[in-house]
């Protein structure tokens, strides 16, 4: 499987325990979110979608910074006509979809700071782990732009998404943890280990459960719909989930006191 990515030149992917993917961006010096990083990203991510045996993903940054946002130095050479813009904005937009949208467990392991498009790849991923060195920002008003606010709508209160975007404070890692936007905050050599046991333990669980389970939340926070109305989409999500054969074997384990062996079916 692991040479399936092996043609990726900005992205490196491993595969953990024959069900994890670790992804690392590593585009030097900052990991600036280039146009092949960013269809490097849509692509990995849609492959491992349909890869059964892949459970979990880790997604993290090579050298000091996790992604520190749109490539400002490329820029010119990808918007020269009309249209590259709105072509441009399009890529972008897909990027973090395609984070949000993988049917697989996204784990982000922020190693560094984690800047407009690093913010946002953040906000879209399932569950959040950071270095102590990790900060998270919105730092476009230096430059003239604007990128990310509404996925930090996700992560911070109004008054501290305006700060950020105003005057480009960066949020630091033991804030991140107080306010629970991140779920861990590790000394930094701890940081990967961290995001693989939180992956193993999601890969753990039953595969049909984890991708229906991402699915159901993903559509309950877009549905805009009442407790009731969302409520019952659960519950029919639930009644789909019970009828699967790792349902049925993960109470069939409960019931023998056994750990369950899932197939993904």
């Amino acid at each position: 499987m692991q040479e399936q990515f092996a043609h990726l030149a900005e992205l490196q992917v491993e595969i953990v325990d024959s069900h994890i993917a670790v992804l690392t961006m590593n585009s030097p010096p900052v990991n600036a979110l280039t146009r092949r990083l960013n269809d490097e990203l849509v692509w990995a991510l849609d492959r491992i979608s349909e890869l059964d045996a892949l459970r979990a993903v880790v997604l993290t940054g090579a050298g000091k910074v996790f992604c520190a946002g749109a490539d400002l130095k490329g820029r010119a050479e990808v918007i020269k006509e009309p249209g590259d813009l709105r072509a441009h904005s399009r890529r972008t937009r897909e990027c973090f979809h395609a984070i949000r949208e993988c049917a697989k467990p996204v784990v982000v392991a922020i190693n560094g700071a984690a800047l407009g498009s690093g913010l946002a790849m953040v906000a879209s991923s399932d569950v959040l782990i950071a270095s102590e060195r990790a900060t998270l920002g919105l730092p476009e008003v230096d430059v003239g732009l604007l990128g990310g606010c509404s996925h930090a709508m996700r992560l911070f209160s109004h008054s501290r998404i305006r700060r950020m975007m105003l005057t480009g404070w960066r949020v630091p890692a033991d804030e991140l943890l107080r306010t629970g936007v991140v779920e861990a905050c590790t000394p930094h050599d701890e940081l990967m280990p961290a995001a693989l046991a939180m992956a193993r333990t999601i890969a753990s669980k039953s595969p049909i459960s984890t991708r229906m389970g991402k699915h159901t939340l993903n559509t309950l926070e877009d549905m805009g719909a009442s407790l009731r109305d969302g409520y019952r989409y659960e519950q029919d999500m639930t009644a789909q989930i019970g009828q699967t054969a790792d349902a049925k074997e993960a109470q069939a384990a409960f019931r023998e006191k056994r750990a369950p062996v899932f197939t993904g079916r």
